[in-house]
């Protein structure tokens, strides 16, 4: 099945795709609008990347394999589960425990890497699904919660308002900006988040950047 690069149409449900610079473009002007503390954000980042990538397994493999570990540690790992061939979901099932655990991977996550190996999701109707839906299948599959299945509709499949709120880095980065006294909880930072639609997915990266200003470290894969 081929795989629509970052540039690819819109698919049909009724929701924003980002496609490249002109939709950031858009959202952020949309954001400074609706939080003009936004504003400040970008005078300290500058423009804020678009960070679209192939959708299929290998980008929810990645996504797996990022999980509450640094962007060093997950490219490193992740390096070395495609150099050992482990990149193809045939190639996982039929690799040993051994051989996963040699390129980095903890226990939990190569089960978890089996696991979306054995799924045989239809990566083609997930981009026509909506967000919420994508969401639901995701989060079936052992190994992939909700910060998972919401950092592949944000890249991968490029939906304008995905929002992982449960990603520290955007909850940190949130409360610098926001002014607040403590950190906001996952909760907290969707409702916050509210008034951002429909590009709350402009608004992480966003929060990313700045994220990477004010700790200087990066948030996120």
């Amino acid at each position: 099945m081929s795989k629509p690069g970052p540039n690819e149409a819109a698919p049909a449900h009724d929701e924003r795709v980002i496609t490249g610079a002109d939709c950031i473009a858009e959202g952020t002007r949309a954001l400074i609008e609706a939080e003009p503390r936004f504003a400040k954000v970008y005078e300290a980042t500058g423009d804020w990347p678009l960070r679209r990538r192939v959708d299929g397994y290998e980008a929810l493999s990645d996504a797996i394999i990022g999980q509450q570990v640094s962007v060093a540690a997950a490219a490193a790992i992740g390096g070395r589960v495609r150099a050992a061939g482990f990149d193809a979901p045939h190639a996982v099932l039929a690799a040993s425990d051994e051989a996963l655990r040699a390129c980095g991977l903890s226990r939990p996550k190569a089960r978890y890497l089996r696991a979306l190996a054995a799924a045989d999701l239809d990566y083609g109707a997930l981009r026509t699904a909506p967000t919420q839906e994508v969401i639901d299948a995701l989060v079936a599959i052992p190994g992939i919660g909700r910060w998972t299945a919401e950092i592949y509709a944000l890249f991968a499949l490029g939906r304008a308002d995905a929002f992982p709120a449960g990603d520290l880095a955007l909850q940190e980065a949130a409360r610098v900006m926001l002014g607040l006294d403590a950190r906001p909880s996952e909760g907290a930072l969707r409702r916050l988040a509210e008034p951002w639609r429909p590009w709350r997915g402009v608004a992480a990266r966003a929060l990313w950047a700045y994220y990477r200003e004010v700790k200087g470290r990066e948030g996120t894969a």
